[in-house]
């Protein structure tokens, strides 16, 4: 059994990446293979992938999800859409020196006003007066990890995307496919490498630190995901060839593996809340693009579940002596699990 404190390590603050490369294609990968460390560009993924395997893509869009405001007696507010729920109700996190209570108005980046409705756990609902698609993408800022220094800019705005995003909702990036451009893209496809595409929205929680020592008693954050039928088809072909499912970051895999739970990959939308630790067994993906994951996190902890706890020890040690960069704008790993069910 592992405890919080085993996904602990020590990252110089130099090894953070403040801003994409020029490129999108540019960055390095390391290729955790077993106990074996192979120092890659991201390109080389090319050579990594067969004619018939199957790349699963998360297709969500990242929402300018950000607001500040004023509540109507004056008092500033920060709001960070969490999720939305039709068009004109968002829930949302909500700074303010003073919870706000049911019926409050905020004026939002001073355009708009919404209205506070109910508590729903640690987040609000808010309904807004117009479209909040239409609101958001006019007013919103992109809502940056909170270790990325710099306010969001034009250059964000664009790399804070993957080229594929389709289905806005997401508040977060599907960091995996931030390193895939259009040319990379149709090379795997000249070489007959197939694709697919999920749809899970990244939620604020993704970036919330877990705070109990007993793995156990750390509750999930949920996140929405879509499976498609076209998908399931696809996954399908791939394992009767014998091919790679290869998910393109930890959303894509978090969306295989939630669809899995009954042994067969189904189709279909769902709240997901699994918790991937070691001694988890996968039952749909079998390789893994991912960037580098923070100290202490969910998302270091399902990796270590897919590579294997010492594996990922070793790569991340290797990692940072080699001057990788890390996390949402940083490079990436390719891994293989030998934990299938």
């Amino acid at each position: 059994m592992y405890s919080l404190s085993d996904f602990d390590f020590n990252l110089p603050p130099e090894r953070i990446a403040q801003f994409p490369l020029p490129d999108r294609s540019a960055s390095r990968l390391l290729h955790v293979d077993g106990a074996r460390l192979v120092d890659r560009q991201f390109t080389d993924i090319l050579d990594q992938l067969a004619p018939g395997d199957l790349l699963v893509m998360n297709d969500t869009r990242v929402l300018k999800a950000r607001f500040f405001g004023v509540k109507d007696s004056g008092g500033k507010v920060e709001v960070l859409v969490e999720r939305v729920l039709d068009t004109r109700t968002v829930l949302a996190q909500v700074r303010a020196s003073k919870s706000p209570g049911p019926g409050v108005k905020i004026r939002l980046a001073d355009a708009f006003d919404v209205t506070v409705g109910e508590r729903a756990g640690e987040f609000y609902t808010l309904a807004f007066e117009d479209d909040v698609f239409d609101l958001i993408e006019q007013y919103g800022r992109l809502p940056l990890p909170p270790y990325i220094e710099h306010a969001p800019g034009e250059f964000d705005e664009t790399r804070y995307q993957t080229v594929f995003n389709k289905v806005p909702g997401a508040v977060a990036a599907p960091t995996a496919g931030l390193h895939f451009d259009e040319a990379l893209l149709q090379k795997l496809k000249d070489k007959g490498v197939q694709f697919a595409y999920v749809t899970l929205h990244v939620g604020a929680g993704t970036f919330q630190p877990v705070r109990t020592e007993n793995l156990a008693e750390h509750k999930m954050h949920t996140e929405w995901y879509t499976m498609p039928q076209a998908t399931v088809d696809a996954v399908q072909a791939a394992r009767a060839a014998g091919r790679d499912v290869i998910a393109v970051g930890t959303t894509s895999l978090r969306a295989l593996e939630s669809a899995s739970q009954t042994g067969a990959l189904a189709a279909g939308s769902a709240d997901t809340a699994l918790f991937i630790t070691p001694g988890y067994l996968f039952k749909t993906v079998t390789r893994l693009i991912t960037n580098f994951h923070l100290p202490k996190s969910t998302l270091l902890m399902l990796v270590s579940a897919f590579a294997g706890y010492d594996e990922i020890r070793a790569a991340y040690a290797h990692a940072i002596a080699n001057e990788y960069r890390f996390f949402s704008y940083g490079d990436a790993m390719l891994l293989t699990t030998p934990n299938r069910a």
